[in-house]
This record gives structure tokens, C-alpha cells and sequence, in this order.
């Protein structure tokens, strides 16, 4: 293969001090900061030089250059949107005359398997430059990705390489992706409720589990098809159930640990839920009083809120012992045609001015890149709406990560087969 990466697991406790850390300052910063920001102007006067007879005339500017990009994005349609709807044009006032072409390839684990599917064909088929030049993905496909030698090694490269501090930058369900990856965003699943249905919310997975039987159909949720959020449920369900969460998510695998799941997929999968079409489908039929309680994206949710599709009343939670979350990814593949292209746009996807602007204002992500540059950035009301439901203590306790790989695609098999 010629790049051979080395594997290691990732220490749960370190992630987890490390979260801690990181959650502790976007807390702090929501109660208490002083942003200053510097009005200074220099009152001197700069002139040009006057250009006079015999005195030859500076070399004008040279003009921005123009790119071509093509960027493919796993995830929902909101990913989609987060590139056409506001950073292609940025990036456009940064190089006028730019095209910037942007491919959705899907929902969940599966979108980011069919870029891996298209780099690895291209590979094969012995090109030497690839038509994705960027992508967005989950983490699910590092091992592949990196494993097949497909992604280039860009991070050192990049404007913003400093900020890249998260443990999940790192290390990514027992991969190491140090170097090849920028989180562009941390996510988080929640379960999303109508009050005036849900009048004493779960606190936990077996008082949820009662309140579904109690109240048949009327919680829903997407399986593992068409979106993570179903995907995430059923894991955290697995986790609870054979209480395994520490090994499961730090590994090393032992096939043992996998004999107790198909009676707890058997029971998950018995109990009276209504299954919806994807991530999307669990927010519609929300709002629409077709189900009373589903878990969700938390951006998403707020996004829905924002854009009045989703009534401001309802409100979010996680249970204990906790509900996953994951970044997705920013990476450049390793015969990307227009690179520079690439190099250019992910350092504007990656700034603390879009992290800011597009990730946590607009969508109420999580910062990809060090808090501690984005949250100055962002206005009081941008930090209120993050931690309105989710706050930073509930992120530290009950926030948990996924599996690692092989036990990641052995449950999701595990849930399918029983």
C-alpha cells in the first residue's frame, strides 16, 4: 500500500477529561464574557507617491485567482445547505469568477461509504486525478479511507492547524487520523419531545423504555436506515443493556462481548415505536403531533425551530446513562485534482470567523476547532440558543462517542440480522 497507519485505542478517560475541559469553557464563556473588540485607527496618513515624469508607475495588483471545486458531502440535506447557503459565497468573495460544485451523497454511515466507494473505483481504475477534490464524512469511514491510502495528509498545511485540539481529531473509533482530518463540527443526539404530551419526561433508559410501552406508536425513530440519529438510539440502547459502554467504545474487540446482543436487538426491536424515513421524517412527524417523542439531531432541531417548521415549545433532552454524538470530517483526498482549490476552501470551512458564524450561529453546532477562538466570536444569543436544553455539564456527563469500527458494523448487522 506505501502509507501504512498505525491503529491505537483511544483512552476513554482522556477523551472524556478532555471533553470535560473543552465543555467547561464553552460553559464559562456562556455566563460570563468580555469580548473587546479592537476600534483603534491609525490617523496617520499614508499617500502614495505621486507619480511624476520619469518615474515609472507600481505594477497594479494581481487579480484573485479563480478555482473550480468539487466538494461531495455525506449527511442530510442540511449539509447541503450549509455549503450552497453560506460558504460558497464566501468563498466566492474571496475569488470572484470561483465554481464551486456541491454533490450530496447521502444520509448517515451509508453517505459517507459511497464517496469512500467512488475514491477507491478511481484508485483502481489507475487515475491519477480524482473528481472529489474535498469531502465531508463521517467517522465510520476513516479506517477505510485511510487503510485504502485515499486521503492526503493536508492538516499541517492548513491556515488553522493550530486549533485543532479535540481528541477526536486524533483518534477516531480506534483509528488514528492525525493529520488527515479537521472536525468541522460536533453533534450531538437528543430526545425531542412535546410537552403537552410528555408531561414527566424519562430520566433514564428504563423509564423510557416503560413510558413506550405505555404509550404505543407514539415514539418514533428511523431504525439504522436513512440517518445516525436512529443509528445512535439503538446503539445507546445496546450500551445500556449490556452495560459494555466502556468497552465497546474503547475496544480491544472480543467477539464475546457481541453473544449478548441479539436478545437485546430482539427486545428493542419488540417494543410498540412507530419508524420513521429518516432524520428528517422523526422531526415531521413530531411537528406534526404524529409522534410525541423521537431522538434528533440537536442542529437540526434548532435549525427546524429557527426556519418555523418545528414548534419553539418542544424541547430536548438526554437521558441517563447518555446518547452518542460525533464530528464529521473535513478531508482532502489524496489525488484530488484542484488541491489547491481545496486546501483554500477548507481553511475558510475551518476558521474561527465561519466556525462562528455558519457552525455555531447558524446551525448550533459545536465547534470543530478550539473553542476558546469561536465563542468570542459568537453573539450572546448564539450561545444561549446552544446550551438552551443541552447544557455543557449534560455534554459531560451523559455525552458518549460511538463504537469502535468493527463493533460499530457488527451491531448495526446485529440489529438488521435479528
Amino acid at each position: 500500500m506505501g502509507l501504512k497507519v498505525s491503529r491505537q485505542h483511544f483512552n476513554n478517560s482522556q477523551r472524556v477529561e478532555n471533553m470535560k475541559k473543552m465543555m467547561n469553557v464553552l460553559c464559562a464563556m456562556t455566563l460570563t464574557m468580555v469580548v473587546s473588540a479592537g476600534c483603534g485607527t491609525n490617523n496617520a496618513a499614508t499617500e502614495a507617491p505621486a507619480v511624476t515624469s520619469g518615474t515609472k508607475a507600481a505594477a497594479p495588483a494581481a487579480a484573485p485567482k479563480k478555482y473550480e471545486l468539487n466538494l461531495a458531502t455525506a449527511g442530510d440535506t442540511n449539509m447541503t445547505d450549509l455549503q450552497e447557503k453560506n460558504v460558497v459565497g464566501e468563498f466566492q468573495k474571496q475569488y470572484p469568477g470561483s465554481q464551486v460544485r456541491v454533490v450530496n451523497s447521502g444520509a448517515g454511515d451509508g453517505g459517507t461509504q459511497k464517496i469512500f466507494e467512488k475514491l477507491k473505483a478511481q484508485k483502481d481504475a489507475g487515475k491519477t486525478e480524482w473528481d472529489i477534490d474535498l469531502a465531508i464524512v463521517h467517522q465510520s469511514g476513516m479506517q477505510q479511507l485511510i487503510d485504502n491510502n485515499l486521503l492526503d495528509k493536508w492538516v499541517p498545511q492548513s491556515a488553522n492547524k493550530q486549533y485543532v485540539v479535540s481528541p477526536d481529531s486524533k483518534n477516531s473509533l480506534g483509528t488514528n487520523v492525525e493529520g488527515y482530518v479537521i472536525p468541522l463540527f460536533h453533534s450531538q443526539v437528543a430526545l425531542a419531545y412535546n410537552p403537552d404530551k410528555v408531561k414527566k419526561f424519562p430520566a433514564n433508559f428504563e423509564e423510557l423504555t416503560a413510558w413506550i410501552k405505555a404509550n404505543p406508536n407514539r415514539f418514533g425513530y428511523n431504525g439504522i436506515k436513512n440517518g445516525a440519529s436512529g443509528v445512535a438510539f439503538a446503539t445507546a440502547y445496546t450500551y445500556w443493556k449490556s452495560g459494555d459502554y466502556k468497552t465497546l467504545s474503547e475496544g480491544p474487540f472480543d467477539a464475546a462481548t457481541e453473544q449478548k446482543w441479539p436478545a437485546i436487538m430482539k427486545e428493542l426491536k419488540a417494543l410498540p415505536v412507530t419508524y420513521t424515513n429518516g432524520n428528517n421524517g422523526t422531526l415531521d412527524m413530531l411537528n406534526r403531533g404524529e409522534i410525541d417523542m423521537g431522538p434528533v439531531w440537536v442542529d437540526m432541531f434548532n435549525l427546524w425551530v429557527d426556519e418555523g417548521r418545528m414548534n419553539p415549545n418542544y424541547g430536548l433532552k438526554v437521558i441517563d446513562p447518555g446518547l452518542p454524538g460525533q464530528p464529521m470530517y473535513v478531508v482532502i483526498p489524496k489525488n484530488a485534482k484542484n488541491k489547491e482549490a481545496a486546501l483554500q476552501y477548507a481553511d475558510l470551512l475551518t476558521s474561527p470567523e465561519i466556525q462562528a458564524k455558519v457552525i455555531v450561529e447558524k446551525n448550533s453546532w459545536y465547534p470543530g476547532i478550539d473553542a476558546t477562538v469561536v465563542l468570542p466570536k459568537v453573539s450572546e444569543a448564539g450561545k444561549k440558543k446552544l446550551f438552551k436544553d443541552i447544557t455543557a455539564d449534560d455534554l459531560n456527563k451523559r455525552g458518549q462517542s460511538f463504537p469502535i469500527n468493527t463493533y460499530f458494523d457488527h451491531l448495526k448487522t446485529a440489529y438488521e440480522k435479528n
